[in-house]
């Protein structure tokens, strides 16, 4: 018998639906100079902000619009990939070169990434449950368990 409290997996447009959602959103970003395509998390919804890694390979950097959440002075976004198995270069870029930079509305600041873990982990995966009432779900697509990840401010000069 199956089990009742397995979350069900929910449905998820194409991949090419995805990925084309993704190249309009940095294409009126960039064709708005910023004006357009960024905005503050509400008490129940997330924000949308534009992180800038340095590629591990390349060095060259590499922008991704986020959805993301404040807990306090951090910001907390998720490492997944339109829900797809392959963790987002985003995360591996991060994971290399942990000192990145944050657009968010009313400017850009240096922050320093990391997986959050443990009890913390627990709690900003709940957070998002409340805003996201199906995560567990869309998390049930994926093969690993999806980083949470913690942006920390950092000194400008670091």
């Amino acid at each position: 018998m199956p089990d009742d409290r397995t979350p069900k997996s929910p449905w998820l447009p194409p991949r090419w639906f995805i990925r084309l959602a993704w190249v309009v959103h940095r294409a009126i970003y960039r064709g708005t100079g910023g004006r357009v395509g960024l905005s503050r998390p509400k008490p129940d919804s997330w924000g949308t902000m534009r992180l800038t890694t340095v590629g591990r390979r390349s060095g060259q950097e590499r922008s991704v619009m986020l959805g993301y959440f404040e807990d306090g002075p951090n910001l907390v976004t998720l490492a997944m990939n339109g829900w797809g198995a392959p963790e987002p270069a985003w995360w591996l870029n991060l994971q290399a070169h942990p000192d990145v930079t944050v657009a968010l509305p009313g400017g850009s600041r240096p922050v320093r990434g990391r997986a959050a873990a443990g009890d913390e982990r627990t709690r900003l995966w709940s957070r998002w449950r409340e805003i996201n009432k199906g995560l567990d779900g869309f998390a049930t697509r994926r093969p690993t368990e999806t980083a949470v990840v913690v942006l920390e401010p950092r000194p400008a000069r670091d």
